[in-house]
């Protein structure tokens, strides 16, 4: 699309009134090997590429309790700039760029990163793949066993692994992780020490011009395979968490995971119910005026670490690809 000039055609009707985009990592050095997490990151030149980029096509940086009535407005197209989860090198690598930049941002925190009780299991598979040669899933109906001794049969498991515990109850994909893990000496914990910010590093954050925080759940389950009791109880002990620890009030939820299957109809009402001003999905699309009516199902578009190009962000910012693909599941996070 990007070379036919296609998404520059496209752009005055198919990218709405503005985006908001997704990002995870931000950091100089790889932090995963497999394709479904090394998406994952950014570098600091590309994040500083992408404001670049959208300054020049005219885009005007906003915080996320700004997009109703911009979307609803005229004026120029607009963009917000969020990061998931909490980790570490937002702070150290992302917010300096941000800084230069004079850009809002909103960073959605999982309480259970930041007190080191939920693990970033998709992280987690990831080693354990990489250390072992046989692994095994101990799951309730079949089991999974696959070899990986040579690096064609490592990607080969860990995206067999991925996409068959994506299908699991989030207590059964937990518990095969956690087993895995054992097996392969992963010290679960020690990974979201070392990636995730804590509550001081994220008043800290939170502190900087610009910055607000987002709840992201407790634990970072898929919300959708929660009974509703435990769904009720994440949205809401995340804000009260942060209200807690950071003495703020957190406006709006990032649903985690956030395609189709992790979060739909249920999880908007109970987002609403708790008081949150919105939620953002990572269902890819543009924004459209309409969707200043439907504040709780935002879609975002995902800053693609396999895709650090300038062409490949401004066809997705132009809106052309969703025209052929509304509802595309993001593949982890």
């Amino acid at each position: 699309m990007a070379l036919s000039g296609l998404d520059r055609l496209a752009a005055p009707l198919a990218a709405g009134r503005g985006v908001i985009l997704t990002f995870h990592h931000v950091a100089p050095l790889a932090l995963a090997r497999f394709p479904e997490n090394a998406g994952l990151r950014i570098s600091p030149a590309f994040l500083e590429a992408v404001l670049g980029l959208l300054a020049r096509l005219g885009y005007e940086l906003v915080p996320l309790d700004a997009l109703p009535a911009r979307l609803a407005g005229a004026g120029p197209r607009v963009a917000a700039l969020t990061f998931d989860d909490g980790y570490r090198d937002n702070l150290d690598h992302a917010l300096p760029v941000l800084a230069r930049h004079g850009a809002p941002f909103t960073l959605f925190a999982c309480a259970g990163f930041a007190e080191r009780t939920a693990p970033l299991w998709w992280l987690d598979l990831e080693e354990a793949v990489l250390r072992l040669d046989r692994v095994v899933l101990d799951l309730p109906e079949s089991g999974l066993v696959l070899t990986a001794a040579s690096e064609a049969e490592k990607h080969h498991a860990f995206r067999a692994a991925y996409w068959r515990l994506r299908r699991c109850p989030e207590p059964v994909l937990r518990a095969a992780i956690s087993g895995l893990c054992r097996a392969a000496g992963i010290d679960q914990m020690a990974r979201v020490e070392r990636l995730c910010l804590d509550w001081a590093g994220l008043r800290r954050l939170a502190g900087a011009p610009g910055a607000t925080i987002g709840a992201h759940s407790l634990s970072h389950p898929r919300l959708a395979w929660l009974p509703e009791a435990e769904a009720r109880a994440e949205i809401l002990g995340s804000r009260d968490r942060i209200r807690a620890e950071l003495g703020l009030e957190p406006r709006h939820f990032a649903y985690p995971v956030g395609d189709p299957a992790s979060a739909g109809a249920r999880e908007y009402r109970l987002v609403a119910e708790a008081g949150f001003a919105g939620g953002v999905t990572t269902i890819p699309g543009t924004l459209r005026r309409s969707h200043s009516a439907r504040p709780f199902a935002l879609p975002r578009i995902s800053v693609n670490g396999l895709f650090q190009r300038e062409a490949a962000l401004r066809t997705l910012l132009s809106g052309l690809p969703f025209a052929f693909s509304r509802g595309a599941a993001p593949s982890s996070g």
